[in-house]
């Protein structure tokens, strides 16, 4: 449930406001959230996120409905259906709650998961998400040949550490290896050509890392590595309308808090290349005191992240009409 939430009356709705309700922080989820079937009971038993799916399949120009809600699981993991995927059944669920007149403070995302937070900020249309969330699939797939990069999870050894063995690894290989995502205290996630990787899981693991993951990952996201699937993007969204956004935008590359359009574009750019900074991303947003963190879109990852970056936190997740039914129950 969402502390300091109680769900307006219909006809209460138009004078529902941060007044009358505790602030909240939405997060978005990223890559790997996905499942046959995500989005689907959101689709049947509300028309807003029915409306939400047959809008993104007339921008895509085939069905991602049918992708979600059927698979087949080996098409879903494909980076370019993957994005759009994910980001729209993030939409779906978001919009579901805006009919609930449960609306944000402020958000982020976790880097694909960015996309839908600027379309919850209003910053961004999200026909235009969905379609360039698809683009950014593709360039980040035909930028490294398979095969050749890989991402790791370090787990047990702090992010400076981290970064270290990532330093020194690729300088005794000579291969581009570096920290691609700051997840939580507990997780930090490597990328970058393959013998760098796991030399520097290797070194992670010499120097006290409890466990080191190699990942099921059709690219070596978020390194240097992906500079020509940034330079691709880049010319799409300066192609891209932005507008002011109605709430800050919590940008992973900066973990910053954003609300000029060219800087949220700029952000959007960047972080193809660059690290996820995501835990001082979420204490950030801790700091602007949320009654409430609300993960809007399929799975849980970012809920069980929050809980290792701070127990304290209250994070609730909304992907079918249970959980947000949960979420939205009064107390």
């Amino acid at each position: 449930m969402i502390p300091g939430f109680s769900a307006p009356r219909p006809r209460d709705q138009r004078s529902y406001d941060g007044r009358k309700m505790k602030k909240l922080a939405f997060l978005f989820p990223g890559q790997n959230s996905q499942y046959v079937g995500m989005g689907r009971d959101l689709a049947d038993k509300f028309a807003v996120a029915r409306q939400t799916f047959e809008e993104a399949d007339d921008a895509l120009g085939f069905s991602i409905s049918k992708l979600c809600f059927e698979g087949p699981d080996d098409q879903l993991k494909l980076t370019e259906y993957q994005q759009p995927a994910i980001c729209t059944v993030s939409v779906a669920a978001l919009r579901v709650l805006a009919e609930k007149g449960v609306t944000p403070a402020v958000v982020a995302g976790h880097s694909l998961g960015e996309y839908a937070a600027n379309v919850a900020a209003g910053s961004l249309q999200f026909a235009d998400a969905v379609r360039t969330v698809r683009q950014r699939g593709k360039f980040m797939q035909e930028a490294v040949p398979a095969g050749q990069g890989a991402m790791a999870a370090v787990l047990g050894l702090s992010s400076e550490e981290t970064a270290r063995a990532c330093g020194d690894a690729a300088a005794e290989t000579q291969r581009v290896v570096s920290a691609a995502n700051f997840n939580s205290p507990e997780q930090t996630v490597i990328s970058g050509e393959a013998p760098a990787v796991e030399r520097a899981a290797q070194v992670g693991k010499d120097r006290g890392a409890k466990r080191v993951v190699m990942l099921q990952v059709s690219a070596p996201f978020h390194c240097a590595l992906m500079q020509p699937a940034q330079d691709r993007l880049a010319e799409l969204l300066r192609a891209t309308e932005f507008a002011a956004p109605r709430v800050p935008v919590a940008v992973n590359v900066d973990a910053a808090l954003v609300t000029e359009p060219d800087a949220l574009r700029q952000a959007l750019i960047r972080q193809v290349t660059g690290a996820v900074r995501w835990v001082e991303s979420v204490q950030l947003l801790i700091a602007q005191s949320p009654a409430a963190f609300v993960e809007v879109g399929p799975g849980r990852v970012l809920s069980g992240l929050m809980r290792q970056i701070d127990r304290g936190q209250t994070c609730v997740n909304v992907e079918d009409e249970k959980s947000l039914e949960s979420a939205v129950s009064s107390r």
